[in-house]
């Protein structure tokens, strides 16, 4: 399955969410931490598919150090659109190492999400 640049947005997007509602919410957080798939669900109006596990851990205690480590990201199944393509392949390095910057970092949270939620 290929993964494009909006889709990695729209995962990126939906992890800030589901943060931001667990800071700010004791309650809401303790859902998503015991029931994860229908708190997904509930928030993005997606049905997350049952190939995944979720995982999640409170992690907001500051004395606490967390190693996570994602898995491993997969180049050849993301795809660029004709625009970025213009912009690696017109030689503008500058702005494509941006692009590609920015790409990676998100791309790890949101190939998870955009994976698991249809």
């Amino acid at each position: 399955m290929k993964y494009t640049i909006e889709q990695q947005k729209q995962g990126t997007e939906l992890m800030k969410t589901l943060i931001e509602k667990a800071w700010e919410s004791a309650t809401f957080k303790d859902q998503l931490i015991k029931n994860p798939v229908a708190t997904i669900e509930s928030v993005s109006g997606n049905t997350v598919t049952s190939d995944y596990k979720f995982v999640v851990e409170d992690q907001t205690n500051s004395s606490m150090i967390y190693l996570n480590i994602p898995r491993k990201i997969q180049i050849e199944n993301l795809e660029l659109t004709d625009e970025q393509l213009d912009v690696v392949s017109g030689g503008e390095i500058v702005l494509g190492l941006a692009i590609g910057a920015a790409f990676l970092t998100g791309m790890g949270v949101g190939v998870a999400i955009c994976t698991a939620v249809n």
